[in-house]
């Protein structure tokens, strides 16, 4: 396995080989423990001195299912701290394919450079200058970029926001469609891909290098068992498809968990208009997919192609986060409209999820109302226009905040919650407040363990029991990121113990290592304890590991309770 270094200033690339520290590392542990060790952490994120690091999982580029996620980190410009964001489409195992360990983009391009990086099938890299493709919107440019270089291209990209630097910026990947519809949407990292002064980056999907695998009969063994796993699976083979992870809408909302109106209230009045069943319905309808292969290698199919009435394509895929963000959050329950944000968002490379609670943030404050579809649509429009609104729905919810000083931001390190309000799943909390990410429910998703209609155990409206379910579940979650296989494949493969063995068979035959499940949780705890030690570097403390204050002083209803978990018991998450 190599590493590619691309040096933005002086248009240089090297290449070498993956340095003992870095041996047995890929996605988030390569990305972690790599900025941790490389980059200053009091650096201006959008300065020369951080880095951008793009790597695939230790099992992308294999033959197993459903490995086709992509780690990229950075110091965040929106945290101020490490960040690494998760995306799907085709660039991880085209990346794995080649043998490529890891991109680093270094420095920073001169002022008003703008470059491609491309990749051939032979693994070579060269950066090419293209001015004419700034300012371009995603959908745009893919479709010029894989006109001109060849449709076998996988595509990262950015669009105005990450050009404009704004903090929410995204990254956008393609699918196996070429449609850019794929987000590393966390933490503004398109700012930083912005501000080294790269547009795109293109990766032969075509290409070989050496073989990833040292006992390629084992390993085909093991995936064999977990490819059959996910077709026996209730939960992978029929609800995934079927409903999508819209499938989440009903359940949480019943919960009382479901965030909307910014969050001022658990249950949202018109959630069946935007459930993944409604979601179902319409699509097929009209024409559309409601199953649709989105990633590399996936067997699972839960993206959608979300159609208007004449069967036009609007985007892909429309997922649970984003039917509650730029939906109930806003007030909006109009699966079209819904749709249209989606789609924006995507071509004008922002987060969906902070774009939609930004907006949440400005209604609150009083700036548009509550389920106005049409303002939402403009306010996302303005972003890419780099209008003073624009500005601040695209540097996030904190931004809206401090300037309409309104004091209900539901935020954690300046980074939006998701779609699981933490007083009405005490759990969330932890994990919002303690990830090193800033508010990130896929680092500790313990859903799992509160709701009693997916098995939990724990009463989600208690705090007893949360803190060592998010640090149970954040560690094994750090370890997993590092695997390039999706977590919506993790669930089944680690719910049945053949599963876990296969799983770590196949981890040992890659590597042709006896790894057991305690190095692997033990592999978690290291790179959470990188993030920390960068985040305390950048000059966080533990007074930073606090969710915004009204989520302590405000009851959400209908269940009436306020986050329950204190600090010095918050506080004992991570005690190092």
């Amino acid at each position: 396995m190599k590493i590619l270094r691309v040096d933005m200033a002086a248009k240089t690339i090297r290449s070498e080989e993956v340095n003992p520290e870095y041996q047995g590392l890929g996605g988030r542990g390569l990305t972690s423990i790599m900025v941790n060790a490389e980059v200053p952490p009091g650096c201006d994120p959008l300065g020369p001195d951080n880095k951008l690091v793009f790597a695939p999982g230790l099992l992308s580029g294999t033959s197993l299912v459903n490995t086709g996620r992509l780690s990229v980190g950075a110091k965040s410009p929106l945290t101020g701290g490490i960040k690494e964001s998760n995306v799907g489409g085709t660039v991880a195992a085209a990346l794995g394919r080649l043998g490529i360990a890891a991109i680093v983009l270094e420095g920073r391009a001169a002022e008003g450079e703008l470059s491609l990086l491309a990749i051939d099938q032979e693994g070579v890299a060269r950066l090419i200058t293209e001015p004419e493709y700034r300012g371009m919107r995603t959908y745009a440019l893919a479709d010029r970029l894989l006109h001109a270089y060849g449709e076998k291209n996988g595509v990262l990209c950015i669009g105005p926001a990450g050009e404009l630097g704004l903090k929410v910026a995204s990254i956008q990947a393609t699918d196996v469609d070429g449609r850019p519809c794929r987000a590393a949407g966390r933490g503004g990292l398109g700012a930083v891909m912005g501000a080294k002064g790269l547009k795109a980056l293109m990766v032969d999907q075509r290409g070989k290098g050496p073989d990833l695998v040292v006992d390629r009969e084992t390993f085909r063994e093991a995936a064999r068992t977990m490819a059959r796993i996910l077709a026996e699976d209730p939960y992978s083979s029929k609800a995934m498809p079927a409903l999508g992870t819209a499938m989440l809408v009903a359940p949480i909302n019943l919960a009382g968990a479901f965030p909307c109106y910014n969050a001022t209230q658990g249950v949202f009045a018109g959630w069946k208009k935007i459930s993944g069943e409604a979601l179902a319905k319409t699509i097929r309808e009209r024409g559309g997919k409601p199953d649709h292969m989105g990633c590399s290698q996936c067997i699972i199919r839960c993206s959608n192609e979300y159609v208007d009435k004449e069967g036009k394509f609007v985007t892909s895929s429309l997922e649970y986060e984003t039917i509650w963000a730029t939906g109930a959050m806003c007030g909006i329950d109009d699966l079209d409209v819904i749709a249209r944000m989606d789609f924006l968002c995507d071509d004008i490379g922002v987060d969906t999820m902070s774009a939609g609670v930004a907006m949440a943030v400005a209604m609150d404050a009083g700036y548009r109302k509550f389920g106005d579809g049409q303002a939402a649509v403009e306010m996302i429009e303005e972003i890419a226009q780099g209008s003073e609104m624009g500005r601040l729905i695209g540097n996030g919810p904190a931004a809206v905040g401090e300037h309409f000083h309104h004091h209900r931001v539901p935020v954690a390190k300046r980074q939006s919650i998701a779609a699981y309000d933490p007083r009405a799943i005490q759990g969330m909390a932890v994990t919002y407040a303690t990830s090193p990410m800033g508010a990130d429910h896929t680092a500790g998703w313990v859903i799992g363990q509160n709701l009693a209609a997916m098995g939990g155990k724990l009463d989600p409206l208690a705090a007893t029991g949360q803190v060592a379910a998010s640090r149970m579940v954040q560690i094994a979650t750090a370890a997993f990121d590092s695997l390039g296989l999706c977590q919506f494949a993790g669930g089944p493969i680690n719910a049945r113990s053949e599963g876990r063995e296969a799983l770590l068979k196949a981890i040992n035959a890659r590597l042709g290592t006896q790894l057991s499940g305690k190095d692997l949780a033990d592999l978690g705890a290291r790179i959470l304890k990188a993030e920390r030690d960068f985040n305390r570097g950048a000059g966080f403390t533990r007074q930073d590991d606090r969710l915004a204050r009204f989520f302590y002083e405000e009851p959400l209803p209908p269940h009436n309770k306020t986050v329950l978990i204190g600090d010095e018991e918050m506080d004992q998450t991570f005690v190092s």
